[in-house]
Parts: C-alpha cells; structure tokens; sequence
C-alpha cells in the first residue's frame, strides 16, 4: 500500500522542529497554537472543515479564547489558519493573510518545515503582544501535529 501524501509531508525530524517551534512560540504566551494535517477537505468547505477541525481538537475550550489553528488538506493544497475568539477580537483583520502569505511562500519553494516553522513564530509574536504569558499560565492543548 502506497504512503499518503500527509506522511510525505514531513519528515520524522521536520515534525519535531515544527512541534518545538509551537513551544517556544508558546513560551511567550498563554495562547494556544495547534497544525493539524489531513489528506483532503473531503469536497467540504475547507473553512467549514478547519472548523469542525477546531471543535474536535477542542481548541475552542481555552481559558482566553485564544487558540490558533493551522488546518492543511495536503492533497487538495489548501491552508487555512483559524484563531479564537479572543484572538480575533484583537489582531488586525489582515493578521491571518499575511501569516498565510508567510507559510505558503515557503510552501512553493518545497520548504514545508520552514513553511510551518516561520507562520508558527509568527502567530506566536501576534500571540505574546495580546496575550502575554502568565505564571500560572498552564499548556491546554498538546503541541503534536494532529492528522487527521
């Protein structure tokens, strides 16, 4: 049986430098930030499916509101980045576009680590200025890659 395109998509060590990117950028900030790769979107909407992603990995259960996600449907070549409501509340409304431009330049140079890797430090310097990270502030969600 052939591998899928989403265990193709990054090496063994790729995903550990994406994962330790997500806790450093994470160090900064009580916000929450999670990847989740998938196959395909499934001919749904892929925002409608980045946020039934986002409700299932429970990212809509953080104290603040403020959990990002960054939802990628490997074989349909789509990329969508979803924050909370409190992150939404307060980033500029091009915040999401331009962290999206960051990832999928990577993307179309081949480099999908460096891709995640720079959008992840991105949403976690965003993360830091709204939501500065607190002493008792506790880690709520894993910071694995999810796929789905």
């Amino acid at each position: 049986m052939a591998k899928s395109k989403v265990e193709d998509f990054l090496t063994a060590s790729e995903e550990a430098e994406i994962i330790e990117a997500i806790r450093l950028a994470e160090k900064n900030t009580s916000g929450e930030i999670r990847v989740h790769l998938e196959k395909s979107a499934n001919d749904e909407d892929v925002f409608d499916r980045a946020e039934e992603v986002f409700v299932f990995l429970h990212m809509n259960n953080t104290k603040l509101s403020n959990g990002v996600l960054i939802y990628i449907a490997v074989e349909d070549r789509t990329l969508v980045i979803m924050g909370d409501k409190g992150i939404n509340d307060v980033v500029a409304p091009n915040f999401w576009e331009s962290t999206k431009d960051t990832i999928i330049a990577q993307f179309k140079n081949g480099d999908m680590k460096r891709g995640l890797v720079e959008g992840i430090l991105m949403a976690g310097e965003q993360l830091k200025k709204h939501f500065p990270y607190q002493k008792d502030d506790k880690n709520e969600l894993p910071d694995t890659i999810s796929v789905g």
